[in-house]
């Protein structure tokens, strides 16, 4: 003879076996539709740009001064570090969408400066680096805003 505890152990199993059966298939999680892209240098510069000459070339034409020659500095671009290409890049877009040209980025600084009738200022100017002038813009914009 069964006690009352091995019988009410048998109609809980009972109960849970239906319970079991009567329960949906959990559904597989959803795949995350991510996209892949490039997280090293290299691979940025090949996804984006399709190789370093490519990037170093069109990368020259924006950096070079009027005096200076754009395949020079294409040659000079090739020995650099891909990311240091990138972040080139960057700001030579940045520049492109805000100011335009690199002549244009001058005259923004001299009149935020309020030398824009100063020669020899905007001569120096030309002979700073792009990067640095576009420091420099952002710099004298922060300081207008304040």
């Amino acid at each position: 003879m069964a006690t009352k505890k091995a019988t009410a152990a048998k109609k809980k199993s009972a109960k849970t076996s239906v319970k079991k059966a009567a329960t949906t298939p959990k559904k597989a999680p959803k795949e995350k539709q991510v996209a892949k892209t490039a997280r090293h240098p290299r691979g940025r510069v090949i996804e984006r740009h399709g190789s370093k000459e490519a990037l170093a070339k069109t990368l020259s034409e924006s950096l070079a001064r009027e005096d200076q020659d754009a395949t020079s500095i294409a040659t000079s671009l090739k020995t650099a570090s891909n990311q240091q290409l990138l972040r080139l890049a960057k700001v030579v877009d940045a520049v492109k969408q805000k100011y335009g040209s690199r002549a244009k980025l001058i005259t923004a600084i001299g009149t935020a400066e309020k030398k824009s009738t100063d020669k020899d200022f905007l001569a120096a100017l030309d002979k700073l680096p792009l990067p640095q002038l576009f420091a420099m813009a952002s710099s004298v914009e922060r300081r207008a805003r304040a």
